[in-house]
């Protein structure tokens, strides 16, 4: 969810002095917003704050669980390097399928490797494979119920140093309301006090959009 915390008139000011958008970022934007779905695609300045960390980080190795129309993907591809990778699972070859579009008119296609499965399976398999601590950076923005699992195995892969964001951590204000109490609030409330209390990580939660939690993987 793109939803922001802050009102209107703070927000439109935020994006006029801070907003970097591409022009195929933007057109990526505008088409998903007439999506019935459209709920699902990330924030602006989110991707702009996921770039900028993919950069700062030197990452060369990404990954993502939860693609929908690749905005996310997009942006953190344009800021891996000519030699980075991005594997990006989802199940969706109807949404992905607007993904790709993009991907080849920004011409990072060749950078993200698109694997259309479970992505708990795909995520057994990068282990399976021998990828255990090897990516600097995972995104996760897919099925709450799952978010746990996803994490768990983001863990395993992502080397010493490396960073997972995990994305809808503040679900529109209902985890902070106890009379809501639906699946997936529960599933994003419990997950939260998970990150919370693990301490093989550096946690930081960041009010932007929907919520976004920092989790650094720790050297020690």
């Amino acid at each position: 969810m793109s939803k922001t915390l802050i009102d209107d008139r703070l927000y439109d000011y935020l994006l006029s002095v801070s907003l970097r958008e591409s022009e195929v970022l933007q057109q990526l934007r505008q088409e998903t917003a007439s999506h019935p779905m459209s709920q699902m695609q990330i924030a602006p300045e989110q991707g702009q704050l996921m770039a900028l960390l993919v950069r700062l980080m030197g990452a060369k190795k990404a990954l993502e669980v939860g693609v929908f129309t690749g905005y996310s993907a997009l942006s953190v591809a344009l800021a891996l390097p000519p030699d980075g990778k991005l594997i990006a699972c989802d199940v969706s070859e109807e949404y992905t399928a607007i993904a790709r579009r993009y991907w080849e008119l920004a011409g990072v296609a060749d950078k993200i490797d698109l694997r259309i499965a479970p992505a708990l399976e795909t995520l057994d398999h990068l282990l399976a494979d021998g990828h255990a601590n090897t990516f600097d950076f995972a995104f996760i923005d897919a099925d709450k119920s799952n978010y746990a699992g996803y994490y768990e195995r983001a863990i395993q892969l992502v080397r010493p140093g490396g960073l997972i964001a995990i994305d809808n951590v503040l679900w529109s204000g209902r985890v902070a309301d106890p009379e809501v109490q639906d699946n997936r609030t529960a599933a994003i409330r419990a997950f939260n006090e998970k990150l919370h209390q693990d301490e093989r990580i550096l946690p930081c939660m960041v009010a932007i959009a929907d919520g976004l939690t920092l989790a650094l993987k720790q050297t020690r």
